[in-house]
């Protein structure tokens, strides 16, 4: 368990000209919508906004955004009935999803494999689409009242929806309603997240989902999926500790912890396996509309009604850094990745980490990369580099040195091992619940006349197995280490 003790405020962006209404992070981005129509994006490496920022695209005032799992794209939504898919290279809109019946969309959010968009609009009704080809697949009322939140589960096969009747209910990608949660929230539901993370117990896949609402609480649940027994959600925590009603909630990149937003003025971090309340954070001047945590850095942001976005650092006053876990075992490196597989912008985030902020410039200026990292010597650092200071040549050769003992002594990340035999993968592929696995193993599990997921029993919407190149060179870059 992580003992937080302090969170300090770094830094506060004050572009928007109308109230905050969500915030989201890549792992090199942070990006804010408004209601004075657009989207600004600011790199994290000094907060300075990005030279194509803001995105005007909307013509009314934008309630969500949220980052493609690889970060290279941008999805936001809002009152004008649109989902815009926006390129985080040049800021060009790259997609536009217009909901049917032109009601205006609330919320949006991306399968964890970025093949599918969802959106949730004012008529109580959702749309799922095909990412590259904007073909509706599905769309329906799943609600009398308005959908306020959505959220994915871990394995992109299912997705959450809550209203402002109070109701939390799972559905499929079929739009079949798998379960409801009547009156989870008394005078509605404002937010929902799903936990990133996923566990295996017996023949059942658990996760996490917290929840806010206008009854002033913060509830966090478990979630069982179960091909026989079906859905279930369990009432695990139920916090308190703000004084009016909650509007925004998230779960950090590891799930070790919950913040929440509320019209209170206040920002609150829990302990999200205890639930036990960390610290308040009261700096914004009127209600909190937005939250987000960091897949990379130790950061927090939180967007508010007072038109700025307050970007917290986590580290100050943490026993331990927040590390990112993947199914209970710790990975090797930076963001779950092998330092080996870093590249500049996770060095860039290291340092930052580190409080080493003062040489991300010399770093970036020299493209020193996870391999360029690891090869650093002390001559290269004063030479090359031109590092004078002799002590802070020493600390980060330092750094250097717990990173290449990490590298070295470590087990193989969970990613790299196929969910069927619990090997490394050689030739991994990726199925259609977005799960990678080992190709002859996969193959031997259709060819048993199985269409279900190895992973959560859910049936598979095609046998196609795609080759997840990316994997294959991580892992080969691993097993060169070892």
């Amino acid at each position: 368990m992580i003992a937080l003790k302090m969170a300090s405020a770094i830094h506060t962006l004050r572009d928007h000209r109308d109230d905050v209404n969500c915030c989201a992070f890549s792992a090199t981005l942070l990006a804010s919508c408004s209601g004075d129509k657009t989207v600004r994006v600011y790199s994290l490496n000094d907060f300075s906004e990005l030279r194509f920022s803001p995105l005007s695209g909307h013509g009314y005032g934008v309630h969500w955004c949220c980052f493609s799992s690889c970060g290279n794209y941008l999805a936001s939504c809002s009152t004008d009935a649109t989902v815009i898919i926006w390129s985080m290279d040049t800021g060009e809109i790259m997609l536009k999803y217009e909901h049917p019946g032109r009601s205006p969309v609330r919320v949006c959010a991306l399968t964890p494999d970025s093949s599918l968009v969802l959106s949730g609009a004012s008529d109580g009704t959702v749309a799922l689409w095909d990412f590259q080809s904007t073909t509706l697949r599905r769309t329906g009322a799943v609600t009398e009242a308005t959908v306020a939140a959505c959220s994915f589960t871990p394995c992109g096969q299912m997705f959450v929806t809550g209203c402002t009747l109070g109701d939390l209910k799972i559905w499929d990608l079929d739009l079949v309603q798998l379960h409801t949660q009547k009156d989870a929230h008394d005078l509605g539901v404002t937010c929902c997240q799903c936990d990133s993370i996923s566990h295996i117990d017996g023949e059942r896949v658990k996760f996490r989902l917290v929840s806010c609402g206008q009854d002033s609480q913060l509830k966090i649940w478990i979630i069982s999926q179960h091909a026989v027994a079906g859905c279930h959600m369990q009432l695990l925590h139920t916090l308190k500790a703000q004084s009016g009603p909650v509007v925004s909630c998230a779960f950090s990149s590891d799930g070790q912890l919950v913040v929440s937003g509320s019209v209170d003025k206040t920002v609150t971090l829990y302990d999200g396996s205890q639930g036990v309340l960390l610290h308040t954070l009261s700096q914004h001047e009127r209600y909190v509309t937005a939250c987000a945590f960091s897949p990379s850095l130790p950061y927090l942001a939180s967007g508010s009604m007072d038109n700025t976005v307050i970007v917290w650092r986590l580290g100050d006053g943490l026993s331990e850094a927040p590390a990112a876990v993947c199914q209970g075992r710790k990975c090797a490196g930076h963001s779950g990745l092998l330092v080996s597989d870093w590249a500049e912008e996770h060095v860039a985030a290291w340092l930052a980490e580190e409080g080493l902020e003062e040489l991300v410039s010399a770093f970036k200026g020299h493209n020193i990369d996870g391999p360029e990292l690891l090869s650093l010597t002390r001559d290269t650092l004063a030479r090359e580099l031109s590092i004078d200071s002799v002590g802070l040549r020493g600390k980060v050769m330092r750094k250097i040195e717990e990173l290449r003992a990490a590298l070295v002594g470590s087990a193989a990340p969970d990613e790299f091992l196929c969910p069927i035999t619990q090997e490394v993968m050689k030739d991994p592929v990726i199925a259609a619940d977005g799960f990678s696995y080992e190709r002859e193993a996969m193959e031997s599990w259709i060819g048993a006349k199985n269409r279900t997921s190895p992973m959560t029993n859910l049936p598979l919407q095609t046998t196609l197995l795609i080759p997840n190149r990316m994997l294959k060179m991580a892992i080969g870059r691993w097993r060169a280490t070892q």
